[in-house]
């Protein structure tokens, strides 16, 4: 009874050892939380990628996200017993050292899935020493971590060549795509790959990528994976260059964006508007020269989602790098319409209210308006619509500066002084005498297309509803912020411009320009339907632009800004009920065809994207030709893998399959603007 004794003891004493071990030396888990993240629209189309600190694309894995085929092949390859096994399979590493033995050389490793993770999680030299500690950091691993789990974080740190680690990275890099749906040959090759990542790279050593992949597709057909068929189709498939970029677009969005979130993100952001937004901050840039930049800025007014923010015009004009929708500017006069408001509401003015035009001074300080002339007597409403400088001052005088400016900052938009001897708020408040950002101008003018609520921005569509929920800060009365969009809505618009409330099927915009003392700086904000837009026209490093004004320079950018944002965007609230007339069902086709640089590539409805399309025989009959269907500018014409399709009788594009496999259908407009599918062609030769 002794030795029981004993034996008990000594098993509770490692057991013991074991249990301090493993806590404290717990495996480094944290290596997978360092990730890439991809950042999507808010309908999920990719925008940007953005690598580790290091430098490295290694995108977090989700299995819902990844072929469910290639889970399946790269288990029958690696580990078979992977749902059973508690982290070490003894029975597989048994037969890998039977084998090596039999071989004279090291046929197999025997590690399991979690072993290799935990090598992933920390390289060692591969020794007998070294793959002990993995089999213990494999338990450990099993013991903190589910089945998926395990596999998520090895699809994540699988080596794929230079810097590009995980599926997700490595699908991205040599497919162009995500790992949703992969062909056999797709599927070898990323098997293949981390066995031997730098010998086996098909962007520099494609033979060694070819070897490797034809000897996956063998063990795949040798293990009853792949019928010959497939096999054989996987081994002279074409081998992928790894040419593909990430996604590299809406550069300064993006990073506000994924600022704070690990993993992927999805942006509040529209992606067909960010990408025209873009375009047309940049044509307007080159037109205006003298290293112009451009900022602009959509935000959803319902729920405060930035729909489009475009930092810069192009990162090759100086400044570009910056976010300039997050660099303070003077706003010139862009604030006036909140000044009004807040006498609005302290029943000091109304609209139809006159206020002089006249010459006045205020201790030290004497406005003067932008043309040097006086109109006298007039009314609010004509002040305000035509910029006055005077009256502005007056009503600011009224509200009290420093009022104004602590308003401003609870609703998120607070004012800088730069230069002065104190930082105390005076009456060139009113006229751009301190600095606010556009994003902070975006938020009041979402505010003033709110009934005077102002809320933050959004930037992540989780975000959206919780913001629409949010009440905000009344910085106005309903009344007085409608009483505002009215008569900003009546403001002489751009030259060329005809008012919206003449035409049926245009925005109306409520606007208001600024221009910063020296030329500076030009600004366009305003509430359209239910959007808030915001342009800056100027110079990164603040050189003056002589003669270039916010109605000259920025004005007739955000008129073409709301119309886009209508088009593409629409409008469903209050806001939009109020600001924008019913649209009729032409306007979409009307817009199409009035800009023809906007005509999209043609639309493939037939076949779908990632078919499978059946040529085999049904019930003993030989299987009709596949008919091609899309919508483009004026009539298609059809490719498959590059050769033309045939005509039917009736003058229809037709395809007949001669061979099972994969396929590349295009269609080519008359314009010569392309759109492709992949698709599968299953059925041939069986029965």
């Amino acid at each position: 009874m002794i030795w029981l004794k004993r034996s008990a003891i000594a098993i509770a004493a490692a057991l013991t050892i074991l249990f301090a071990l493993d806590r404290i030396f717990p495996p480094p888990l944290e290596r997978g939380e360092t990730v890439s993240q991809l950042v999507s629209d808010r309908r999920g189309r990719p925008l940007r990628a953005i690598p580790t600190p290091d430098n490295y694309w290694r995108f977090q894995a989700h299995l819902e996200d990844i072929d469910p085929v290639f889970i399946e092949a790269l288990l029958e390859v690696e580990d078979q017993r992977f749902w059973r096994h508690g982290g070490v399979d003894w029975t597989g590493m048994a037969r890998a050292a039977w084998s090596s033995a039999l071989a004279g050389r090291v046929v197999s490793g025997g590690s399991t899935i979690t072993m290799q993770t935990a090598r992933l999680l920390e390289p060692r030299p591969r020794t007998i020493p070294s793959k002990l500690i993995e089999m213990f950091r494999a338990h450990q691993i099993e013991a903190r971590l589910s089945k998926q789990e395990i596999l998520e974080l090895y699809l994540t740190l699988t080596p794929y060549g230079g810097n590009i680690e995980g599926i997700r990275a490595a699908s991205w890099r040599y497919f162009g795509r995500s790992p949703d749906r992969l062909s056999d040959d797709q599927i070898a090759l990323l098997i293949a790959l981390p066995q031997s990542p730098e010998v086996r790279r098909p962007d520099l050593r494609p033979e060694g990528a070819n070897a490797g992949r034809r000897a996956i597709v063998a063990k795949l057909e040798r293990l009853g994976y792949l019928d010959a068929g497939r096999a054989e189709e996987a081994r002279t498939s074409q081998m992928p260059t790894g040419a593909y970029a990430f996604p590299s677009d809406a550069w300064h969005a993006t990073a506000r964006a994924a600022r704070g979130v690990r993993g992927d993100v999805r942006a509040s952001l529209d992606a067909r508007l960010q990408a025209e937004m873009e375009a047309l901050a940049l044509a307007h840039a080159k037109e205006a020269g003298r290293e112009t930049q451009l900022a602009i800025l959509v935000v959803d007014i319902p729920t405060r989602a930035v729909r489009a923010s475009v930092g810069s015009a192009s990162r090759d004009i100086a400044g570009g790098w910056l976010d300039l929708t997050a660099q303070a500017r003077s706003p010139g006069s862009a604030l006036k319409p909140f000044i009004y408001a807040m006498a609005f509401d302290d029943g000091e003015a109304s609209a139809s209210t006159r206020i002089a035009d006249l010459p006045k001074r205020f201790a030290s300080y004497q406005p003067d308006n932008f043309d040097r002339t006086f109109r006298g007597d007039v009314r609010v409403s004509d002040a305000l619509q035509h910029s006055l400088n005077v009256p502005a001052v007056l009503a600011l005088d009224r509200v009290g500066p420093e009022r104004f400016a602590a308003t401003l900052a609870l609703a998120g938009a607070p004012p800088r002084i730069y230069g002065g001897a104190d930082h105390e708020f005076g009456l060139a408040l009113a006229l751009g005498g301190a600095g606010l950002t556009a994003r902070e101008l975006a938020i009041l003018y979402a505010a003033l297309g709110d009934g005077g609520r102002a809320k933050p921005l959004v930037w992540t569509a989780d975000e959206e509803e919780e913001s629409r929920a949010r009440k905000g800060f009344r910085m106005m009365e309903a009344e007085s912020a409608g009483e505002i969009l009215s008569i900003l809505r009546r403001a002489p618009t751009p030259e060329g411009r005809m008012p919206g409330r003449l035409t049926a099927d245009a925005p109306q915009v409520a606007f208001k320009t600024g221009t910063s003392y020296g030329f500076r700086d030009a600004w366009a904000a305003g509430v359209s339907g239910d959007h808030a837009i915001v342009v800056w026209v100027g110079r990164a490093d603040g050189a003056p632009r002589p003669g270039e004004t916010g109605r000259t320079a920025a004005l007739p950018i955000l008129f073409e800004v709301a119309d886009r944002a209508a088009y593409h965007l629409g409008g469903d609230g209050d806001a939009g009920a109020r600001l924008m007339p019913e649209r009729r069902h032409e306007a979409d086709g009307a817009l199409t065809s009035f800009d023809h640089s906007r005509a999209e590539a043609p639309h493939i409805l037939f076949p779908p994207k990632d078919a499978e399309l059946w040529s085999g025989e049904i019930n003993g009959a030989p299987a009709r030709p596949f008919v091609f269907a899309g919508r483009g500018e004026g009539k298609l014409r059809w490719f498959i893998d590059g050769e033309p399709s045939a005509i039917d009788d009736a003058g229809l594009p037709i395809w007949q399959p001669t061979r099972a496999g994969f396929y590349e259908v295009r269609a080519v407009d008359e314009d010569g603007r392309t759109s492709e599918v992949r698709v599968r062609v299953i059925g041939i030769g069986e029965s």
